[in-house]
């Protein structure tokens, strides 16, 4: 019997942004950018988490000048605030709890998302390193004994999968 979690599922249901898994950092990115885009104002809480916070702008009264308070935002202005609480929110359900520990300071959707990253891709030096181990993967694919035709399509779409995640051009190869 299905139950109405499948339900949900299979309609296309979300409402739980994808997990990080440790070793496929560049996979979950590029699926949170797309969870992120498909919620309302999508654009706006991607744009959030890639540029940076609103400027709050600043109002004068009886001579004083001072930041506006999320009361006084028009509309316009509060859909913007309310999309930098939900960018955070939204990146922070999607890590485990060892990640959320480490990041969950930051107040800022943007600095999360750098954080996050330099945790699970570290610096340019690994960045290069995991990009020769895919030249390397590739160069040296070849059929393995026992496998199926499908099992083999399967992990080389992966392979360029993971290469077109880091920019790799084929036009190389």
């Amino acid at each position: 019997m299905t139950t109405l979690a499948d339900k949900s599922l299979l309609s296309g249901g979300d409402n739980k942004p994808p997990m990080l898994e440790k070793h496929l950092y560049d996979s979950w990115k590029s699926r949170m950018e797309l969870y992120m885009m498909n919620k309302p104002h999508g654009r706006m809480i991607l744009a959030f988490v890639e540029k940076g916070p609103l400027v709050w702008l600043s109002i004068t009264v009886d001579g004083v000048t001072r930041l506006k308070e999320y009361t006084e935002l028009t509309p316009a202005e509060s859909i913007q605030a309310d999309c930098d609480i939900k960018a955070i929110n939204i990146i922070l359900q999607g890590l485990p709890i060892e990640i959320y520990a480490l990041v969950s300071q930051h107040r800022v959707a943007k600095d999360l998302w750098e954080k996050i990253k330099l945790l699970m891709q570290g610096t340019l030096l690994t960045k290069q390193e995991r990009e020769c181990k895919l030249y390397d993967e590739f160069d040296k694919f070849t059929y393995k004994k026992g496998e199926s035709l499908h099992e083999y399509y399967l992990r080389f779409t992966l392979l360029l999968n993971d290469m077109n995640i880091y920019k790799i051009p084929l036009e190389q190869f």
